[in-house]
């Protein structure tokens, strides 16, 4: 099932009403995660994009060409300057990276 146990920690009234919700605590949660995840406003879903390009571009592509200058593209949101800094990048990286950072749908120039 892919599940991680983590503390958390709740004042008793919280811990009260956790309790009293169909599923128990546990379920209550995931679904309050979820439900919070998918009306996430549009800065917060810009902001995970970004940081999952990061991720991906720090891991795989962090010593090649205009890595630095891409990254701060990247999170000045600027494509048109990132695109730049990643051309020399291999077609797939290059095409995952803009993917990550601003959606397949409108990646028209990777």
């Amino acid at each position: 099932m892919g599940v991680v146990a983590r503390e958390v920690t709740l004042l008793p009234r919280q811990w009260d009403w956790l309790t009293n919700q169909p599923g128990g605590a546990s379920a209550t949660l995931r679904r309050l995660v979820d439900e919070a995840r998918k009306t996430m406003n549009p800065r917060q879903q810009r902001r995970a994009a970004q940081e999952a390009a990061y991720q991906f571009m720090q891991a795989i592509a962090g010593d090649m060409p205009g890595y630095e200058d891409a990254t701060r593209a990247l999170f000045a949101d600027d494509r048109t300057s990132l695109e730049q800094q990643i051309a020399t990048w291999p077609d797939d990286i290059r095409t995952h990276a803009l993917r990550l950072a601003f959606g397949a749908g409108e990646n028209q120039s990777a």
